[in-house]
């Protein structure tokens, strides 16, 4: 746990959505209520995971290949190797990572996010995504924003309904962004899978966790202003670089990396 930061207290009668994540990635950080979410959800909803978090690893090598050595990743969730700092120091070992989430068992592990090369560096801060300001803030202790950073928000803003301005919050975040900066960003939806939609939403609900799934209309304006890099926005199984798609896999997130004109 980083210096000077409070013993984390975990309310273990609410589930949280990092916590779920991590049951569907095959993780053993998560509670009976956390459990209780996710094993009413869709059976495809753990491979929807897996795929989201491969394409995490794709397009957080392919900016590291290209030359981006800074990331801000919100809503880190519980470390899951390999972890996107893992991802990006094999091939640019001097970078800089600063994590971020709002789930006290994250910050309880966060150890495990703070193991850097000796080159680069990590830190995390215990912070909400509604906190864009905080975050900026903290962030620019390790973080050069005069130079490009690769703002991450990997399965975040379906937890956030419309009327707490999931786009707004993006676009503060994003404002911050230097010239050749990118967001990196999946979002749930029940484009591919409209048939398991109202058992999706139902599980979470009865967790009383918020859960917007949206179209893709509706996840575009996250990148308003932004230049889409190809592929653009598209299903997670569909976000290559440089190599040939697989054979194609349905899959419950839009994913999609913009970069900041």
């Amino acid at each position: 746990m980083p210096v000077g930061t409070p013993e984390p207290r975990i309310d273990t009668s609410k589930p949280h959505p990092a916590r779920v994540y991590d049951w569907l990635l095959g993780g053993k950080d998560n509670y009976p209520v956390d459990q209780a979410v996710a094993e009413k959800l869709p059976g495809e909803a753990r491979g929807n995971a897996a795929r989201n978090r491969a394409f995490m690893h794709r397009a957080s090598a392919w900016l590291a290949r290209n030359g981006v050595d800074q990331f801000l990743d919100i809503g880190t969730g519980i470390p899951t190797e390999p972890n996107l700092h893992q991802i990006v120091q094999r091939i640019a070992p001097a970078a800089r990572i600063v994590y971020a989430d709002n789930d006290p068992i994250v910050l309880r592990h966060a150890e495990a996010l703070l193991v850097s090369t000796p080159q680069g560096a990590t830190d995390y801060i215990h912070a909400d995504v509604r906190q864009p300001e905080t975050i900026i803030e903290h962030a620019r202790a390790l973080l050069d924003f005069d130079r490009p950073v690769a703002l991450s928000l990997i399965a975040l803003m379906h937890f956030l309904p419309d009327d707490q301005d999931p786009y707004g919050l993006a676009r503060t975040l994003v404002g911050h962004l230097p010239r050749g900066s990118y967001l990196v960003l999946s979002h749930g939806t029940a484009d591919q899978h409209p048939e398991l939609r109202a058992a999706t939403e139902a599980a979470y609900e009865k967790g009383a966790i918020a859960l917007r799934m949206r179209t893709r209309s509706e996840v575009e304006p996250f990148f308003e202003g932004l230049e889409l890099v190809e592929p653009g926005l598209v299903f997670a199984t569909e976000w290559y670089r440089g190599e040939p798609a697989p054979v194609q896999e349905r899959s419950g997130f839009y994913v999609g990396v913009g970069r900041v004109r």
